[in-house]
């Protein structure tokens, strides 16, 4: 920040991490850029097995039979960190089931909807920005 000071107002395009980005019906997109500064604030958590990992990645949701663990007392429809069982942080996600619920699931059914991953830096690196 202070860098940018030396800066002119006419030149400086932006400064920071960019967290998102207002869609036109003026609803927040979180943008996977701001996935390193809400990861170590996030309340609710879930941890994806390593098999369920790769789908996640590709931008598919996270069905039962991939879910290793998730904070308990998760509520339905709320926002979620994902986070690899070595504790990487790999995206966000909306829950499509409360914890209680996912407990009792079959395994083919889907926990939490995809959001963002890591993966979208090579999908949509031109978008990011």
């Amino acid at each position: 920040m202070k860098r940018a000071t030396s800066i002119g107002r006419d030149n400086l395009l932006t400064l920071g991490v960019c967290f998102g980005k207002f869609t036109k019906t003026l609803k927040f997109k979180l943008h996977i850029t701001a996935l390193e500064n809400l990861a170590q604030y996030a309340k609710y958590k879930i941890w994806v097995k390593p098999t369920g990992e790769m789908p996640f990645l590709y931008g598919n949701h996270i069905l039962k039979a991939h879910l290793g663990r998730i904070t308990d007392d998760t509520p339905e429809h709320h926002g979620v960190m994902i986070y690899s069982m070595a504790d990487v942080p790999l995206g966000f996600g909306v829950t499509a089931r409360s914890t209680q619920d996912c407990r009792k699931l079959d395994p083919t059914t889907i926990c939490v909807f995809h959001q963002a991953d890591v993966g979208e830096y090579l999908r949509d690196e031109e978008h990011l920005t």
